[in-house]
């Protein structure tokens, strides 16, 4: 595996992110990150690049959208080992993703706990983190992924 020098860090639990990204950071890695994640990043004083500045595309759909777009999947997808993808990825102006760390909104946890509305349901079945992490699976010889599932 390459050194990891951007990585994409987008939790919903929190806990030891800050340190785990400013470990990250230390070691010179650019961090990219989601809302919450990113906000409680940069308010720790840990450098970080929001997701939406690499897309150009803000947050969108009450946050239904953070991660879904090809400047993302394209730079966690690619294999370095093809010319090809790596030409596509200077054509497209994409930036390479060595490292995904994800944890996904609480599904299970939300459906058991009594009176929970469809809505709230619904609202917590995650996209954009399995996605990342199936995507970071597929390139598995280029790409590491940190998860808690």
């Amino acid at each position: 595996m390459n050194p990891v020098r951007r990585a994409l860090v987008s939790v919903h639990d929190k806990t030891g992110v800050v340190d785990f990204a400013r470990g990250l950071a230390d070691l010179g890695v650019e961090i990219l990150s989601t809302g919450g994640t990113a906000r409680l990043l940069r308010e720790s004083g840990v450098p970080v690049v929001d997701v939406a500045q690499v897309t150009g595309f803000p947050e969108m759909l009450d946050g239904r959208v953070k991660t879904l777009h090809p400047k993302v999947h394209g730079g966690i997808l690619a294999r370095r080992d093809r010319p090809e993808h790596m030409a596509a990825l200077e054509a497209h102006g994409i930036g390479r993703i060595d490292l995904v760390a994800v944890t996904l909104y609480p599904f299970e946890a939300t459906v058991a706990t009594p009176g929970v509305t469809l809505d709230e349901a619904v609202e917590n079945i995650d996209i954009g983190g399995p996605s990342m992490i199936r995507g970071a699976a597929k390139n598995h010889a280029s790409v590491a992924v940190i998860t808690d599932t």
